[in-house]
């Protein structure tokens, strides 16, 4: 593909373009995809169209600050991302064994980022471009890895409270969300002289400051939260509260303590209010961009950019999610508000896939965070914003919720009429509590015939009540009726699919007790899954809080953490009990549990007695 096409990558590119440099230089830890599902290209491509010349350094070179000066010095600053993953998940798996492939890489080649890419990028900016007394060249981070670090936070790689990223860095601004409209006021602010009094006009930025702004909520201090477990609870709770575009309010966390003389050491990591959704004519706006949906050719010999095939033929339609599970950072980073593309817009996005080279007739998914999350919840949202003391569908949903898969029916619809349309998959995840809230089963019936490719993924995740409590998922019996639905949906429509649920072991809350009533539960359920995620304490999640803390910040209740290796393996091997390989580990799980009378050949046993014999029950009551 023409390289014109893209974003320029090198100095001749610039050259090609009549430019002498560029006006932003965009560092990603990922390599250059032009397409809508890579942040770095989406938000490219958005400064592109308010009049920015953007230069894309893709997955530089950090040993040296060599690379850095590809481009020459930007008129108006560095934008620094670690890309759509933070940096050490993507290095490392939640046992903290190295991965041996990036997928957002040529070739799905390992290494090509470092550890904490966020802050290494802007230690060699800062070598590239020294500041001076009067010169000092703007940074702008954003991303994940910056949006779920702003405050100080847990880190499990380190295995202790790391400060803000913003203070780590040394950026001068971090955009936290989704950025299209923060970044472009960011820019305009750089543009127009870097006034700090409009610092606070900002939504969606994070700054440093001497002193905490009028109106500003104090969390407490990076101090107190990494020698005081309780407070840490009490300003992630703050945090979680105040993430709302409606109602929240600024934040404020103290970093350092003031030192004598003419170099205070204290710094204030100010939060400013989040950005407000991108409204329905403004997302389909973004996804119009001109897109060439591919890797830049660069990557042609590399083996190109495994990631990308994961979306080439998929279609991003919603963004935000309601569900609000403890263990997902969306609430964090999207925010509570869901907004959706319109049903032209989509429809006009398959339209064009369709004319794209190696399409076979086959759009993978239309979704999102949840793929039939497509409005607000209930209307009051839009005007006061989510809830702050209670969710929308935990315990159970809210009666002022109103589902309604309508709209989506008719997209759907639309999509498969389409010239060369042979299937259209939905496989981006289904809120099935949601599901069966809507009364109307027009949906249910679509999806079963026409977009599953032979299972569904859902995930009930756990089968223990109090577990379940932790995560914010509802109670096992909603899984239970809305499995039984989906199959008499599937017998009656003459097909033969299955169900795939996702389950997650060793998450806060959950002891070997409650691993074994999920090991029980497949067992009486013959749900049997091939794969089995361990919980992964990523930042900016409420599960990662209490696997810190000990304690729910909800309740500041103390909750049971599984931290001990042997037994996170003794509950992961519980959940893929028929491997012959866990056998040993699955009898040293029940026996610890108490539960010998599962270690037998009755029907109702999970694992059989070695050879040895050892308390086996044959009746397995």
């Amino acid at each position: 593909m023409d390289r014109a096409l893209f974003l320029p990558t090198t100095a001749d590119d610039l050259t090609a373009r009549g430019w002498d440099r560029p006006d932003f230089v965009f560092v990603s830890g990922d390599a250059y995809v032009d397409h809508p599902s890579f942040g770095a290209a989406l938000l490219g491509r958005v400064m592109e169209r308010a009049g920015y010349s953007i230069a894309m350094l893709a997955q530089p070179d950090w040993r040296s600050c060599e690379d850095f000066k590809r481009f020459g010095r930007p008129r108006l600053g560095f934008l620094v991302s670690a890309g759509a993953v933070d940096s050490m998940v993507n290095h490392y798996t939640a046992t903290k064994k190295p991965r041996s492939e990036d997928a957002y890489a040529p070739g799905g080649q390992a290494g090509r980022r470092p550890d904490r890419a966020t802050i290494v990028y802007c230690n060699r900016v800062r070598e590239a471009f020294p500041s001076t007394h009067h010169n000092r060249m703007p940074i702008i981070i954003g991303g994940l890895e910056a949006s779920l670090r702003r405050f100080a936070h847990y880190d499990y790689w380190d295995d202790k409270v790391r400060a803000s990223i913003l203070v780590d860095s040394g950026a001068d601004l971090l955009l936290f969300g989704m950025c299209e409209k923060s970044i472009i006021d960011a820019a305009r602010w750089i543009e127009s002289g870097s006034d700090r009094a409009s610092l606070r006009n900002l939504r969606g930025a994070c700054y440093l400051d001497d002193n905490i702004p009028d109106g500003y909520t104090e969390l407490p201090s990076f101090d107190q939260i990494r020698g005081d477990k309780w407070e840490y609870a009490r300003a992630f709770l703050t945090q979680m509260n105040e993430q709302d575009p409606v109602r929240g309010n600024p934040l404020a966390q103290r970093h350092g303590a003031t030192g004598g003389g003419k170099s205070p050491t204290q710094k204030i990591v100010c939060q400013n209010i989040p950005p407000t959704p991108l409204t329905r004519s403004e997302l389909d706006a973004v996804y119009n961009l001109p897109f060439t949906r591919a890797w830049h050719p660069d990557y042609d010999d590399q083996g190109g950019v495994p990631a990308l095939e994961e979306v080439r033929f998929s279609i991003a339609a919603t963004r935000g999610c309601f569900g609000a599970c403890a263990f997902c950072a969306l609430t964090y980073h999207q925010g509570r508000i869901v907004t959706s593309r319109s049903p032209q817009s989509i429809t006009q996005e398959a339209r064009r896939l369709t004319t794209l080279p190696g399409f076979k007739g086959y759009i993978h998914d239309v979704g999102g965070p949840t793929a039939n999350f497509r409005r607000p919840p209930c209307e009051r949202q839009l005007t006061r914003g989510a809830c702050r003391e209670r969710q929308c569908m935990f315990p159970k949903p809210c009666p002022r919720l109103k589902a309604d898969h309508r709209e989506l029916v008719e997209i759907l619809r639309n999509i498969r009429a389409l010239p060369g349309v042979k299937k259209v998959f939905i496989r981006s995840g289904v809120r099935f509590d949601y599901l069966m809230k809507d009364s109307n089963p027009e949906f249910r019936n679509e999806l079963v015939e026409h977009h599953i490719s032979g299972q569904l993924k859902v995930a009930p995740e756990h089968a223990d009540a109090f577990t379940l409590e932790c995560m914010g998922k509802p109670d096992i019996s909603v899984f239970d009726r809305f499995s039984e639905r989906y199959y008499d949906a599937n017998e009656r429509l003459g097909k033969r699919q299955y169900l795939v649920p996702y389950f997650i072991s060793g998450h806060p809350g959950c002891d070997l007790a409650a691993a074994v009533t999920l090991a029980e539960y497949m067992r009486d359920t013959h749900l049997f899954p091939e794969q089995v995620q361990d919980f992964y304490p990523t930042p900016g999640t409420l599960s990662t809080c209490m696997y810190y803390t000990g304690m729910d910040p909800r309740t500041m209740q103390p909750i049971y953490i599984p931290k001990d290796k042997r037994e996170k393996a003794m509950q992961r091997a519980l959940l893929q009990y028929r491997r012959p390989a866990n056998a040993p580990m699955v009898r040293e799980a029940l026996r610890k549990a108490g539960r010998r009378d599962l270690i037998g050949f009755g029907a109702r046993c999970l694992v059989r007695p070695d050879r040895a014999g050892g308390n086996a029950s044959r009746l397995g009551d």
